[in-house]
């Protein structure tokens, strides 16, 4: 089973000034210099001037716009700075480097895999995922590509429920939990399952849901006429308890009420008859004894 990473975060988060005030002070130092560089004639200023408009481009490359759900992760010359989530726009140290990464909430639809149930019946399954970024540090430095890392251990978790329950419960009588009938319960168990295996990488299970789920092709013809096979069964079995129920209840009104005596070869010949016509897929058509009833 996999453990979940119990690794505390180091995930910290930074306030940056806004960013207008450093871009209008930058427009006006370069404003300057040009000016400068026109009205005086000083090579001191003139080197001055050149510094401070250095210094203006460079503050430019600070410059940062944080969109709504989504975030900068700042690192210095390799070192983690902390993460950017507030958006507009920002100023930070122009050396470093800014990472986009979004906290949007994404779909996953994985592919539809072939895998074995738990009695080993090939299987067609597929997966429906909501997710989404939580721990901006985990996501970009525990594991070398989050979205792969999601897919892959989303197919791992698959195989894993799969070879966890059957199909369905035809080759057994008990009342086992399966894919097909599990429901609520089954999704629960791969959503907890999906959790544990993306903690490492600091994302968020929103929803999982099994979206696709049939014998594969090989074995489903079989299976169709075995499924067809026991709901036959099983309709023909609420027949027969019907219609003994049936013919119990017409002996039982007959001898109370007194209608007609039968002795046990006509009791026996009368419960054959009703029993072929209760239980008949087809109508019966009736003979009509023109004599007496022993006749």
């Amino acid at each position: 089973m996999t453990k979940i990473n119990d690794n505390p975060s180091k995930e910290k988060f930074l306030h940056p000034a806004s960013g207008w005030l450093m871009l209008i002070v930058s427009i006006a130092v370069i404003i300057l210099c040009i000016v400068s560089f026109v009205e005086f004639d000083s090579v001191v200023l003139d080197v001055v001037m050149v510094v401070l408009m250095i210094c203006a481009f460079i503050c430019l490359f600070g410059l940062t716009t944080v969109y709504p759900n989504e975030s900068k992760v700042v690192t210095f010359f390799g070192k983690y700075w902390g993460t950017i989530a507030d958006d507009g726009f920002k100023f930070v140290n122009p050396f470093t480097v800014r990472k986009n990464l979004s906290l949007r909430a994404r779909n996953l639809n994985t592919e539809t895999i072939k895998v074995n149930d738990m009695l080993g019946n090939p299987i067609m399954i597929g997966v429906v995922l909501v997710w989404r970024v939580k721990d901006t540090y985990k996501a970009s430095f525990d594991v070398d590509n989050y979205l792969k890392f999601v897919n892959v251990q989303s197919e791992a978790a698959e195989r894993e429920l799969a070879g966890r329950y059957p199909y369905d419960n035809l080759e057994t009588k008990e009342d086992v939990l399966t894919l097909r009938g599990g429901g609520e319960e089954v999704n629960r168990e791969l959503e907890e399952s999906i959790r544990r295996r993306v903690a490492i990488a600091g994302i968020e299970i929103i929803e999982a849901r099994i979206n696709y789920l049939a014998y594969a092709t090989e074995i489903a013809s079989a299976m169709l006429q075995r499924q067809q096979a026991t709901a036959i069964v099983a309709a023909r079995q609420t027949i027969v308890e019907g219609a003994v129920g049936m013919v119990q209840m017409a002996l039982d009104e007959l001898k109370k009420k007194e209608i007609v005596d039968l002795d046990p070869d006509k009791k026996a010949a009368m419960v054959s008859n009703l029993l072929v016509v209760l239980c008949s897929d087809r109508a019966a058509t009736p003979v009509v004894n023109a004599g007496t009833l022993y006749q």
